[in-house]
């Protein structure tokens, strides 16, 4: 249950996601205009003719599987308004929390669920999670049901007995139906099926892999054979208006996401870091480190007109015009990331899966907030979690990370946009 208190701050912070519907937050900035373009045309036209906007998809520029768009242009066809869509979606969105308190708990059992929940409301301060709500996105809903992958992967873990399996195959099926809403995260099956092939007997896991395949068929189906290529579809904004399509500069994707995962990892990165030990990393690699960095830099070319580039990158080129100060911070935010991914192999694997998940040109915050922060709690290892959870006032650190950066928005909204 609820002590008083966290209730008292839950209902406060949902007021505010309240309020926000009210008066149309859009922190974001691209959210308002992602539903009114991008997401509200295909939901009229499922709810008018359904087979004609399945097979021509595309052609809406909409990145994301037409999975939960279907789902909400039901609500249309049973007579409900798109702002009814809007507050019903904004209210599903809350599940989110629940799950993360609940994925919390298996995780740290040791700390107390006061702790736990203060922890997991944060969520309400996410602008991500705060835009994505308010103006429905098929990437939220695709995050919740991957936190619900994360509950089952974590149950799995702790099981010794035959639930071992079951777990497995929830976690598994989880992951697809998040894939089917949101396919970006479709590259956590990697993570999870290295897992599942370490701790399972050799004819569970060829059993899992199959039936996984099988429930993939529709999509792959959809995809290739009708050739509906709807992750193509969209366009790079800016004047030239390129091809989202893949972009394969490893340098743009290593700097700029190394970035925004430190950006968000801010508030909890003292905490969690055996200092001494990072210093005694960045001592022995530091000129190996130097030289992988400068060819990082030489091939560097992404383009302030794509908008998004993290943080640090737009600081860069708002205040200096260019990225001398971008590269001076990635430096050392690459390197912290280099760092952690040494830690353990799981950490590696899961900051490669992160990098890879993003196979357009443009890079947004959105991408990583508030997931960064939420697989570091949930999946890493050998971080100093003991000692972030012995001080409440720690967690206080993430709110007025939150905070912050709900203020660097809005500054954002009032002189640059």
């Amino acid at each position: 249950m609820l002590r008083f208190k966290n209730l008292s701050i839950f209902f406060t912070l949902y007021i505010s996601l309240i309020l926000g519907f009210y008066f149309d937050e859009n922190l974001n900035f691209g959210s308002y205009y992602d539903w009114i373009n991008v997401y509200v045309p295909p939901i009229q036209d499922f709810a008018n003719n359904f087979y004609e906007t399945l097979v021509g998809f595309e052609k809406y520029g909409q990145r994301h599987s037409p999975f939960y768009i279907i789902f909400l242009s039901l609500f249309l066809k049973m007579g409900a308004s798109l702002d009814t869509i809007r507050f019903i979606h904004m209210h599903g969105c809350i599940i989110f929390i629940f799950l993360f308190y609940q994925c919390l708990k298996l995780r740290f059992k040791n700390v107390d669920r006061f702790t736990l929940q203060l922890l997991s409301m944060f969520i309400f301060l996410s602008p991500t999670f705060r835009s994505l709500s308010i103006w429905p996105d098929s990437r939220l809903p695709g995050l919740i049901i991957f936190i619900l992958s994360i509950y089952f992967f974590l149950k799995f873990k702790e099981s010794n007995d035959h639930k071992k399996v079951f777990y497995a195959f929830y976690s598994a099926f989880s992951l697809i139906l998040s894939s089917y809403i949101s396919p970006n995260f479709s590259v956590f099956s990697i993570f999870l099926y290295l897992s599942f092939f370490k701790n399972l007997n050799r004819q569970s896991f060829i059993l899992l892999f199959l039936v996984s395949l099988i429930l993939s068929i529709p999509m792959l189906y959809y995809i290739f054979i009708l050739d509906v290529n709807f992750m193509m579809a969209g366009r790079t904004p800016g004047p030239d208006q390129a091809s989202i399509a893949f972009s394969l500069n490893i340098s743009n994707k290593l700097l700029i996401i190394s970035s925004i995962l430190f950006f968000h990892l801010i508030p909890t990165i003292y905490f969690l870091t055996e200092n001494k030990k990072f210093i005694l990393f960045f001592k022995n690699k530091i000129i190996y480190f130097t030289a992988v960095f400068t060819g990082l830099v030489y091939f560097f070319n992404y383009e302030i007109s794509f908008t998004g580039g993290g943080f640090f990158y737009q600081l860069s080129n708002y205040v200096f015009d260019n990225n001398i100060l971008f590269y001076c911070i990635s430096f050392f935010t690459l390197y912290y990331i280099y760092y952690i991914s040494s830690l353990s192999r799981a950490n590696l694997v899961l900051l490669g899966i992160l990098i890879i998940s993003n196979i357009q040109n443009t890079i947004y915050h959105k991408y990583y907030e508030p997931l960064i922060l939420i697989i570091v709690l949930l999946l890493f290892e050998n971080l100093k979690f003991k000692e972030f959870f012995s001080k409440k006032t720690h967690i206080l650190y993430i709110y007025l990370a939150s905070i912050f950066y709900i203020f660097l928005r809005y500054l954002k909204i009032l002189f640059f946009v």
